[in-house]
């Protein structure tokens, strides 16, 4: 008999089993519902959407992408530059001397070509280190997205490639030649983008605001450049900076004889552009670019990498490549070729490394 005399007749034993279920489902329903969602979510389900194609994964990162958002941020640094030259709002101020002593200028063209370049590189792929001519003053920053599109002459030309993030450096000069942009002298204007991985410069961007003409080139890749013809190698039209032509020219007349060409002209990037096959009205065309003091990489990496790409050759001016790692300047001079005898020339310019540390 049951305590206090409570008899438990089988028919109620069931209900009570019954209704302790129906507590059990209730508490439990919610958390095992939660538990099967989660795991759906986190397995892809047959036939659902892949990601998206052409990402590269985590700690990766695709030049071709990379190349095309440099090409974009040229574009979009150079509408800025262009609009305060015409605008007649440049602001120029000096931000210091040269190491030859002359005053460098910094004018509302080079801060907002800048600004704009760096924060659509940096949107785009945030893990890359960006180094720039101009400081980035984290007050101004702003979002310029890029929608990750890839123009259709990219897409025809180069293959996704996918390195290291940690392996690449990317050099921006957002308005090169500022001298000359005081000045109005617009041909000599460009705005340029620079890749290196592992301290080779392989992506080289060079846009001219002014006639809206860009040059691009991928070591490896492909380019929407291509050399000249044919150059001259024994009385080369060489240019140079304006800044110091007449040290040039008197060592260049000694070694290739008098009947030598010396082009002043302002802009690392002009002077690559110079050994190239620009179809613009206002581009000089040379056979050597010959720079004799101290000159800082971003001024220098894109056409190096555009001449790279096209089987050219930028070095010191005792031979050695120049590294787009660690310091943000070149020591050694250069000189740069095409389609020549790069080592020949080299060896016939011997003095000019003397004046280069100077």
């Amino acid at each position: 008999m049951a305590p206090m005399g409570i008899r438990l007749s089988p028919l109620g034993m069931a209900v009570f089993c019954l209704l302790g279920l129906g507590v059990l489902y209730h508490l439990y329903s919610g958390f095992l519902a939660g538990r099967f969602a989660f795991f759906m979510l986190s397995e892809p389900a047959a036939g659902g959407p892949e990601p998206p194609r052409g990402s590269a994964p985590a700690g990766a990162v695709d030049l071709r992408e990379l190349l095309a958002v440099s090409v974009l941020a040229a574009v979009r640094g150079g509408q800025e530059v262009k609009r305060v030259r015409e605008g007649n709002v440049l602001n120029a101020k000096a931000k210091g001397k040269t190491r030859e002593g002359a005053e460098e200028q910094l004018t509302t063209g080079d801060l907002l070509s800048n600004r704009r370049m760096f924060y659509l590189l940096k949107g785009a792929f945030p893990a890359v280190q960006i180094n720039s001519e101009e400081r980035v003053d984290t007050d101004d920053q702003e979002a310029v997205s890029w929608d990750r599109s890839i123009p259709e002459d990219i897409k025809q030309k180069i293959q996704p490639k996918e390195v290291p993030a940690e392996s690449v450096t990317v050099w921006i000069d957002p308005l090169d030649a500022t001298q000359e942009y005081t000045e109005d002298l617009r041909q000599y204007v460009t705005t340029m983008v620079c890749v290196a991985v592992n301290g080779k410069p392989v992506i080289g961007v060079i846009h001219k605001p002014f006639s809206s003409y860009t040059a691009w080139a991928m070591v490896d890749g492909g380019s929407n450049v291509k050399a000249r013809s044919s150059y001259n190698e024994k009385t080369p039209r060489i240019i140079v900076s304006r800044s110091h032509a007449g040290k040039v020219e008197q060592v260049a007349r000694q070694t290739f004889g008098n009947k030598t060409v010396i082009i002043p002209a302002g802009g690392a990037g002009y002077k690559v552009l110079a050994l190239l096959d620009v179809a613009e009205k206002n581009q000089e065309e040379a056979d050597v670019y010959i720079h004799v003091t101290y000159i800082k990489k971003w001024d220098i990496c894109a056409g190096n990498a555009v001449l790279r790409a096209l089987g050219g050759h930028m070095t010191t001016l005792t031979g050695e490549e120049i590294s787009y790692t660690g310091s943000d300047g070149n020591e050694g001079g250069l000189i740069a070729s095409i389609n020549m005898n790069h080592k020949a020339l080299i060896e016939k310019l011997p003095d000019l490394e003397k004046t280069s540390h100077k």
